[in-house]
């Protein structure tokens, strides 16, 4: 029922910054809490940050806390990363993922989401 396409990835050295855009069809985007997540190759998709539906509660990994940012816009339907300061570990695919309904503990683990986008590749070179 929700599709999602993310854009904004690329190549870019250490310490520089990315946008990363997820849009989402359909009319009940508001409703949903989303994530990013990457993933690296021979690596567990891990989780990135998440944001619940309305924006008002955030959660971040340790290792990218004070250097990503997500936001959402639902009158646009597309959710953001902001990342700065990369570093060359944050190297991977990024997906984000749509959930409907989630628990209240654990709810930025990727088995919680229910929809995914198809990825984008972000490169940092050292």
């Amino acid at each position: 029922q929700v599709q999602l396409v993310e854009s904004g990835g690329g190549l870019v050295q250490a310490g520089g910054s990315l946008s990363l855009s997820c849009a989402a069809s359909g009319r009940t985007f508001s409703i949903y809490a989303m994530g990013w997540f990457r993933q690296a190759p021979g690596k567990e998709r891990e989780s990135v940050a998440t944001i619940n539906y309305n924006g008002g509660l955030t959660w971040y990994a340790d290792s990218v806390k004070g250097r990503f940012t997500i936001s959402r816009d639902n009158a646009k339907n597309t959710v953001y990363l902001q990342m700065n300061n990369l570093k060359f570990e944050d190297t991977a695919v990024y997906s984000c993922a749509a959930a409907k309904a989630i628990d209240g503990s654990s709810w930025y683990l990727p088995s919680k989401y229910n929809y995914w986008g198809q990825g984008t590749q972000v490169t940092v070179s050292s």
